[in-house]
């Protein structure tokens, strides 16, 4: 995978040595289908066991390595922990001691000689890499999350979050009011994160026939935005709560190239979803308590006409590949919000209730799931 080049400064590959020696399997173990040594056989149950337990030190390892900005400082070529240390600023012998426990989980690979180099993952970390997962890695280590784990027990018994007992304040009041660094890191994770799944979602849908389509809680919009540009005659609303929409992609702002095409509509969908569409896109919004997802659905039935199509994209906690990340997600969203990811049957049952007949239901990446449906024609 090639990747732009780097703003931060890198390693000049013309000082290592040319004859470097190819790359071997990186050393180690890890915790998913990982790289092993030679012909090793699997782990057994009680290592395996072992690994999983220390698995704060990889996600602690991926964290520092994102702040040494390691990945950026890396460029094509094998290069040593002594040389890589001068760059990032940091004592050669704990780098090595980092990059080796990294290379395990096939982020960065040793050679032979001991040097190291990029691997698909590693590449992933960059910040300039298109696809980059640096600021979600960020996100999902920052420094509240440390509190918040250990009492996983207590939300599992009281079936609520814990936030507001750790912090004395509700999850996003304290980013806002205590955690501006982190509260940063958040916004970016999502802008990242939304811009990546909003392009396989413009791929997935058809919207043959569709002459105006609103995005529910929409954020900055990156979805809309894409089925403007995808789809000429297509006009789009984009409704989220004021200080969001503020914020929305610039391609849709005043003065952007789809600005005449597109309304930006301050609100709540919880309260009230005053728009006539005919397609309702509602992504990753439905993982509040389930009454505000209710009121969300039943606004939206309300208010479109007979016909009308609503598709709403999730991830989900079982029926597919990608358990491990969503269960993971499923389980912060009880720490931090008290939210939860769904099921493929429970958010069935949720857009059953609130009168939608359902359709197709599909992946549109690993991850993400799209269920479409209309509104009752009578």
């Amino acid at each position: 995978m090639q990747t732009a080049p780097s703003t931060t400064p890198t390693v000049n590959p013309t000082s290592v040595s040319p004859n470097a020696a190819k790359l071997t399997t990186p050393i180690g173990i890890g915790l998913t289908n990982s790289p092993q040594v030679g012909d090793s056989p699997p782990p057994s149950p009680n290592m395996r066991l072992r690994e999983i337990v220390f698995g704060a030190a990889c996600a602690a390892a991926v964290r520092a390595a994102v702040r040494l900005e390691l990945a950026d400082a890396i460029g094509e070529s094998p290069v040593g922990a002594e040389e890589l240390a001068a760059v990032v600023g940091a004592e050669p012998l704990p780098l090595r001691r980092l990059l080796r426990a990294l290379a395990c989980y096939g982020i960065f690979a040793e050679t032979e000689d001991g040097r190291y180099v990029h691997t698909e993952m590693s590449r992933l970390l960059r910040e300039d890499e298109p696809n980059s997962l640096r600021y979600i890695a960020l996100w999902c280590t920052e420094p509240w999350t440390w509190d918040a784990w250990p009492r996983l027990d207590d939300a599992v018994r009281s079936g609520r979050t814990v936030f507001p007992d750790i912090h004395g304040k509700e999850f996003f009041d304290y980013l806002h009011d205590d955690a501006h660094e982190s509260a940063a890191v958040f916004n970016r994770a999502m802008t990242h994160s939304s811009r990546q799944s909003a392009a396989e979602l413009v791929d997935y849908l058809d919207l043959t026939g569709v002459r105006t389509v609103a995005d529910i809680g929409g954020g900055q919009g990156h979805v809309l935005a894409g089925l403007l540009e995808k789809y000429p005659e297509l006009h789009g609303t984009l409704l989220d709560l004021p200080k969001v929409v503020e914020g929305a992609d610039p391609r849709l702002r005043e003065g952007g190239p789809l600005a005449s095409r597109i309304t930006l509509l301050p609100g709540d969908c919880r309260a009230a979803v005053p728009v006539d569409a005919d397609l309702y896109i509602i992504k990753n919004i439905l993982e509040w308590d389930d009454d505000s997802s209710r009121r969300t659905l039943r606004n939206i039935v309300e208010a479109a006409r007979p016909g009308a199509r609503v598709v709403v994209v999730e991830n989900l906690v079982d029926d597919t590949p990608s358990m491990r990340f969503t269960t993971a997600m499923d389980l912060m969203l009880l720490l931090n919000v008290g939210g939860a990811k769904h099921s493929k049957q429970s958010m069935v049952d949720l857009m059953t209730e609130a009168g939608l007949c359902l359709g197709h239901i599909g992946p549109v990446n690993p991850y993400l799931h799209a269920f479409e449906s209309t509104v009752p024609l009578d």
